[in-house]
């Protein structure tokens, strides 16, 4: 009795914020390579970690491939299966890149096309600190950096195999592609 009213007087005392008590949702990438844990942010990315649950719940990304390898930048996967073929997406979503986070390396976040509010199912995880894909200081708007949703918890070192690997021009960036594919073939949930 003693211990449970010193814990809602601690509770009274010491509010937690919602995002506070909120858990971290975590998800695991099965690769052919090894598997990634990612740690999503709800409480700075809360629209894109939405939309990237969204494709993960309707295994959008089950069978796709790592389709983009820059070492010592970036690796990049979502949409694009062995064949190069493309699976259909939702429609784009805004940016959050002025959210506080940064491309730091296990950064995952969306990749975009030239447009700010371009992101669709596709995204990246840093090799390394890539402080140029961030949102702009100067920008007093959401227009500028490629939006941090997470990082990678665990299995950085199958990040770095699959930046290592033989790379060739079969996929939709030449000469980033894995010569063998490395192939996605679960994203889920964590209980």
């Amino acid at each position: 009795m003693g211990r449970t009213l010193f814990a809602v007087l601690a509770v009274l005392a010491f509010p937690i914020s919602a995002t506070q008590a909120e858990e971290p949702t975590k998800v695991r990438i099965e690769t052919s390579m090894g598997d990634i844990t990612l740690e999503l942010d709800h409480g700075r990315a809360p629209a894109t970690v939405e939309n990237f649950l969204r494709y993960v719940n309707e295994r959008h990304f089950d069978g796709t491939v790592v389709y983009r390898v820059v070492p010592g930048f970036v690796i990049q996967a979502g949409s694009f299966d062995a064949d190069v073929h493309e699976r259909p997406t939702h429609a784009t979503i805004a940016l959050e890149a002025a959210n506080g986070l940064s491309n730091v390396r296990g950064a995952v976040a969306m990749a975009r096309g030239d447009e700010p509010a371009s992101a669709t199912a596709e995204f990246f995880i840093d090799l390394a600190d890539n402080p140029k894909l961030d949102h702009k200081p100067s920008d007093p708007g959401n227009h500028t950096g490629y939006a941090v949703f997470g990082h990678v918890s665990s299995g950085m070192d199958v990040v770095d195999k699959i930046a290592a690997v033989a790379l060739g021009d079969r996929g939709p960036m030449p000469g980033a592609a894995p010569v063998e594919p490395v192939v996605i073939r679960k994203v889920s949930v964590l209980p």
